[in-house]
């Protein structure tokens, strides 16, 4: 089901977008000068790559945030949490698709979410070399570069077109559900990131499946798909949120999330929450 739409001070919402967009547009500026330049790549505790691109982007970003608005919480990748018990809390993704980045291939993005209460009311999915830029709203129409969006009309699995960053993210238990997915849709394929999500939001490609996401990496993308018509949620039909597994489906409606969420959950070996 679709979040339902958190009531938030009209005039108060329209500030924190016009907010959201500047904070994308100097991300974008930022991160942009570090592209395709030689910089070092450290390893992080969970084997994930990370260059002084993510870090003084997320800095950044921070630093504007706490500026703006320092009675709201920030959680981002890089740089931990404070203020995490605000009623309106951020997240900051700086660099989403640093292997994509570090190697010179332009699908990586910025994301940022507004949380109030827990819920996510805004989400922006930026991809700074593409200048290309989804945001959504809850209750409100996705819009892509201004312009309104929709998500596409396939309703049945066996016509879908499925993505997923990499098969590497799967254990061996969700691998096995994905290869039966896999054989279910249309097509398949791997990489894009963040940017899979706004495919979709365009009507592009119908399905995305993927595990292992951090709060940071997935409920940006919540207001976007939904503005733009489609379901996204655990891989058991639930809402995402702080505490969300990792495991998210996107689908371009809710019939085709109801059919890949069912498949899901019959396969054998799926554990049931």
């Amino acid at each position: 089901m679709h979040s339902s739409p958190v009531s938030i001070d009209s005039a108060y919402m329209r500030e924190l977008m016009g907010f959201a967009e500047a904070l994308a547009d100097a991300a974008r500026l930022l991160s942009r000068k570090w592209f395709r330049r030689e910089v070092r790549v450290d390893t992080k505790a969970d084997d994930s790559p990370v260059t002084i691109a993510d870090r003084e982007v997320e800095a950044m970003l921070r630093r504007r945030i706490a500026d703006r608005f320092p009675e709201h919480g920030i959680v981002g990748e890089e740089l931990g949490e404070d203020g995490a018990d605000a009623d309106y809390i951020w997240l900051v993704d700086p660099i989403d698709g640093t292997r994509s980045f570090i190697s010179g291939h332009p699908l990586w993005g910025t994301l940022l979410a507004l949380l109030y209460r827990g819920r996510p009311v805004l989400g922006v999915i930026d991809m700074p070399v593409l200048s290309e830029r989804w945001v959504g709203v809850g209750g409100q129409p996705a819009r892509f570069n201004g312009e309104r969006c929709h998500t596409s009309k396939c309703r049945r699995l066996g016509q879908a077109a499925m993505y997923s960053t990499s098969p590497d993210l799967f254990d061996d238990q969700e691998r096995a559900t994905f290869e039966r997915l896999s054989g279910a849709v249309r097509m398949r394929r791997f990489g894009g990131d963040c940017y899979n999500y706004a495919l979709l939001a365009n009507g592009y490609i119908d399905l995305v499946v993927e595990s292992g996401l951090q709060p940071y990496d997935c409920l940006a993308l919540v207001p976007v798909v939904e503005g733009a018509g489609g379901l996204i949620t655990d891989w058991h039909g639930r809402p995402l949120d702080l505490q969300s597994s990792g495991q998210v489906i996107a689908a371009a409606n809710a019939e085709l999330h109801r059919q890949a969420v069912a498949l899901i959950e019959n396969a054998p070996g799926t554990s049931k929450p």
